[in-house]
């Protein structure tokens, strides 16, 4: 696979060309694009016709990283994502999916760059704002438990939380992190937020936003706010394994519609 540079890392790309809509695929915290696969997140398997980018973010997966929280931040990663996006579809639109981290990244560049964007699929979004503070003291206890306890004691913790109930057919994965850049990456997603509230009543690219139930991560509320603000927005709440396998067909309307 080939990799990209960036300031502090060498990202792992792929591209699978079939022609047609340029479509980038992001992927959330501790993930990687193949944990996706495992997780049902890899919304692009319903995608073709497509020039479909999926990449690992800094310090995930295949892609390098330095053990430097700040490095983490989603502004940071939307540059990172910016830069790709001139490399691979320079001058062109291109439509974004992804969830969690990959949402805040997204939301990140469509604020610096909205004329990048044709539309936005929104998967899962993350705790923010004011629902922020208490999950970056998560983030924060979890990065010390990895530094005393050790990787092992993270997987540990994370299997005693609830499942979503749109998740239960899912198999459990392990983070595809190094155990010495994990901290690292948790004390970055604790200095993350989306971006304000202010700035993305000014986001009017087409955007679908996919959440799921019963998560205190990837609460509801943030879904809905978020369909609230971004102007030409609409929600879909998945409760069941079968309400989340067709989300790919989501998808990929997605990209028919606007494309």
């Amino acid at each position: 696979m080939p990799t990209f540079t960036v300031p502090g890392a060498e990202l792992d790309v792929e591209l699978s060309d079939e022609g047609g809509h340029p479509v980038v695929q992001l992927h959330g915290l501790t993930s990687s694009r193949r944990r996706d696969r495992l997780l049902d997140l890899d919304l692009g398997r319903g995608l073709s016709g497509t020039r479909l980018l999926r990449y690992d973010a800094r310090g995930h997966g295949r892609s390098t990283g330095r053990t430097a929280p700040e490095d983490y931040r989603w502004s940071v990663l939307a540059e990172d994502l910016l830069w790709l996006l001139d490399e691979w579809f320079p001058g062109q639109q291109v439509h974004g999916v992804g969830p969690s981290m990959g949402t805040g990244t997204l939301l990140h560049a469509a604020v610096r760059d909205p004329g990048r964007f044709v539309g936005l699929t929104l998967v899962v979004p993350p705790t923010a704002w004011e629902t922020r503070a208490a999950k970056a003291a998560d983030y924060r206890e979890a990065a010390d438990l990895v530094e005393t306890d050790g990787m092992t004691a993270f997987v540990e913790a994370g299997r005693l939380a609830p499942r979503p109930p749109a998740t239960v057919d899912t198999p459990e994965t392990l983070p595809e992190v190094s155990e010495e850049l994990l901290p690292s990456l948790l004390r970055g997603a604790a200095l993350a937020d989306l971006p304000p509230t202010t700035q993305l009543t000014h986001v009017a690219v087409p955007t679908t936003i996919l959440a799921w139930t019963d998560d205190p991560a990837h609460p509801v509320s943030t879904a809905e706010a978020l369909a609230d603000l971004l102007p030409n927005a609409r929600l879909e709440v998945a409760r069941t394994p079968a309400d989340l396998a067709t989300w790919p067909e989501m998808l990929a309307a997605d990209v028919a519609r606007h494309g």
